[in-house]
């Protein structure tokens, strides 16, 4: 690699009209930097903003999810199994008497991905937590 320098032109030298103007002059080698250095991943400002964002949003992200799980948690969900019979709103109303009988069926259905109000004999439900 080489690099270019403006140097004055010599006085004796065979120069065009102008004589005194500065002439280019390549220099070998580059720009002085040790040949180690000039390749490999060159790190700018606005890339290590970057990574250092990234690694905040990493770590607030990480103690967010670690955070989630103590401090206010509801009472656990648990599951039930549907008895010969027994219908969704009779789930509802037996495992959710706190909400309204549609509230719950909805959140039961939510709870456990259904997309209708069909369940069959032996089928565990989750119930999602009060």
């Amino acid at each position: 690699m080489s690099a270019i320098a403006w140097e004055p032109a010599e006085a004796g030298s065979c120069t065009p009209a102008g004589a005194g103007r500065p002439a280019l002059v390549l220099l070998p080698g580059g720009a002085g930097r040790p040949q180690a250095a000039r390749g490999g991943l060159r790190l700018t400002a606005r890339g290590r903003l970057v990574l250092l964002v990234l690694g905040v949003v990493v770590l607030a992200g990480l103690l967010g999810v670690r955070g989630l799980g103590g401090a206010g948690a509801a009472e656990p969900a648990h599951t039930v199994t549907v008895e010969a019979g027994q219908t969704l709103s009779e789930v509802a109303a037996a495992e959710l008497p706190q909400m309204t009988l549609s509230d719950g069926i909805v959140a039961i259905q939510l709870a456990n991905d259904l997309s209708t109000a069909q369940v069959s004999a032996g089928q565990e439900l989750v119930i999602p937590a009060r």
